[in-house]
């Protein structure tokens, strides 16, 4: 995942407001993967699949303050399917960081803070925290290469 990735560096800063009782209403990983009407097996495989090593848990280094990490996503996208496993996984890894799962179209409130370029309600999006709930970086939609 490139935190090169982040939509328009500096505009966003002032604009979000994600409490630390709004991400507690999000799902946990397991509650996310329990609710999931399509994509389950494959996502399940690919959970599966994945081993976090070494140079995987070093993302982190990058933003040493991450406690918590925002997901807004669907069960039927793609994109979700080919990077949501990983960061799941790498969570379960490092000690400390909270992940809660937010679905894109029963949370607009939560979307429309998170827009791709400003206007698009593009999916997965990965949100980094720290403990005061300030954004450090985010992870707009990329398609699969």
């Amino acid at each position: 995942m490139s935190l090169a990735a982040r939509e328009a560096p500096g505009s966003w800063e002032d604009t979000i407001v994600v409490t630390k009782e709004r991400f507690a209403q999000g799902m946990t990983a397991q509650h996310y993967i329990d609710q999931m009407a399509m994509n389950k097996e494959r996502f399940l495989a690919a959970l599966g699949s994945i081993t976090i090593v070494p140079e995987d848990v070093r993302l982190f280094e990058r933003l040493v303050a991450t406690r918590k990490i925002l997901v807004l996503t669907e069960d039927w996208c793609g994109a979700a399917l080919a990077s949501l496993p990983f960061v799941v996984k790498l969570v379960e890894e490092v000690p400390g960081i909270e992940l809660r799962i937010f679905l894109r179209d029963e949370n607009p409130d939560l979307m429309d803070q998170f827009l791709k370029n400003g206007l698009y309600r593009s999916i997965p999006v990965f949100v980094f925290f720290d403990e005061q709930m300030n954004e450090l970086a985010r992870f707009i939609e990329r398609r699969p290469a």
